[in-house]
């Protein structure tokens, strides 16, 4: 008997494999499955200015990525008491000195734009169509930084605009290729109603992105989490979040989709030795953790034989 809806996802034809350079940008959901990747040995950078929600922010952050266009100091603004930051990050990257911070966000940017450069697969997370302009810039910003609601006019992009955004960065990079997704993350705060919206019209300028360019591609991360994990045990307590549990089993049909298999071995072996590294020890003078530090040294120099292409810090 068959207890759920299954969604059949057919791979890609062009497939991941470790001597790629992978970019996760957008909302938790590319966090959460760029560090997954990253984990496992894979030659990726996630979110480089911090988490991304809608098409808008995401166009200017891969905009900003491939210019490499440094930030100055007219990016700065004042977000608390002696702290600052940019419309263009998230909170993590709060600082209380100007040239600090200026300092940290283009060394970041640096690198970022490095690899950039050398990524062939950009994995987009979209989380809403719901952005914030700033009044006074008429920027649409990533990061509101919890100034005055005032400050801001907030607006719903339509399916045109978001295709519009998420054309414009697909069609100028024809040698990469794309990965869109939907993040499964609901929005409560508009409503069930509101969240439901928002992600229909994502879906929407996302297939259209799809069906023009044959260097995009989508996976069906929300419906996975809607359909197949339909059940609040899947969730966190907040009720929105998905569970550690429903990540894995979600990245888990994400490889099946983008990764080669000829690729498996590796990761097998990667993932085993990522549980050795991150062994932390009860008794660490005992003869047996010793006998472990050698089988560990045995299994990296391994790794590293057979497959060099693996990253493993």
């Amino acid at each position: 008997m068959i207890f759920h809806t299954e969604i059949n996802i057919k791979p890609l034809e062009q497939t991941v494999v470790y001597a790629d350079a992978l970019l996760f940008l957008g909302s938790c959901f590319a966090d959460e499955v760029g560090v997954i990747c990253k984990g496992l040995g894979f030659n990726a950078l996630v979110n480089p200015f911090g988490v991304l929600y809608n098409p808008a922010s995401i166009a200017q952050s891969v905009e900003r990525l491939d210019s490499g266009r440094p930030f100055t100091r007219d990016d700065v603004i004042a977000v608390g008491e002696r702290q600052y930051c940019t419309f263009n990050h998230n909170t993590a990257f709060w600082n209380t000195s100007e040239d600090m911070l200026l300092q940290t966000i283009n060394q970041r940017l640096g690198e970022a734009h490095e690899h950039f450069m050398n990524s062939k697969w950009l994995v987009v997370s979209l989380g809403t169509s719901w952005v914030f302009k700033h009044r006074m810039s008429g920027q649409i910003v990533s990061n509101c930084h919890k100034l005055p609601a005032h400050q801001f006019d907030r607006e719903f992009l339509t399916v045109e605009r978001s295709s519009q955004y998420l054309s414009g960065i697909v069609e100028r990079h024809p040698e990469k290729q794309f990965i869109f997704t939907v993040s499964p993350l609901r929005h409560l705060k508009d409503g069930m109603h509101g969240s439901q919206l928002s992600k229909a019209a994502l879906l929407l300028a996302v297939n259209e992105i799809c069906r023009q360019f044959a260097n995009a591609h989508y996976f069906p991360a929300y419906e996975i989490m809607m359909d197949e994990l339909r059940d609040y045990r899947f969730y966190k307590e907040d009720m929105v979040h998905p569970t550690e549990q429903a990540v894995r089993y979600i990245w888990e049909h994400f490889a099946e989709f983008a990764i080669n298999a000829s690729e498996k071995p590796a990761m097998n072996a990667a993932a085993e030795l990522r549980q050795m590294l991150e062994h932390k020890p009860l008794f660490p003078e005992t003869e047996a953790f010793k006998r472990f530090e050698l089988q560990k040294e045995r299994k990296t120099a391994e790794l590293k034989k057979n497959y060099p292409d693996v990253r493993l810090s």
